[in-house]
């Protein structure tokens, strides 16, 4: 089964940028839809972006991010990035990458496969 390991997360200010990487091992990225979502606490699981196996196919579920957070994949580092900028207090949560085949959704169930998370913590 494809393994998820997401990395990156950390205590940051109000107005700062991170960079989250979800790598893959036991099986290549090429040919999965990766998913970034993030759950606050007392909060329910939130879709942000998906990017389709090729790269082809980017969408961002999350009005909330839209202009700040991008995602990226090199898949011959077989790893996927979510890039975060101008980092607000409510984007306070822990990430989680996953990977599916069922093509993109901010919907769980579409995604097999999942990491353990990371903290993101914004505050001053």
């Amino acid at each position: 089964q494809l393994q998820l390991v997401e990395s990156g997360g950390g205590l940051v200010q109000p107005g700062g940028s991170l960079r989250l990487s979800c790598e893959a091992s036991r099986f290549s990225l090429d040919y999965y839809v990766i998913g970034w979502f993030r759950q606050a606490p007392g909060k329910e699981l939130e879709g942000l972006l998906c990017k389709s196996g090729s790269a082809t196919v980017t969408i961002n579920y999350a009005d909330s991010v839209k202009g700040r957070f991008s995602i990226s994949r090199d898949n011959a580092k077989n790893t996927v990035y979510l890039q975060m900028n101008s980092l607000k207090p409510e984007d306070t949560a822990l990430y989680y990458c996953a990977a599916g085949n069922r093509g993109c959704s901010s919907t769980m169930r579409y995604y097999s496969s999942w990491g353990r998370g990371t903290q993101v913590t914004v505050s001053s």
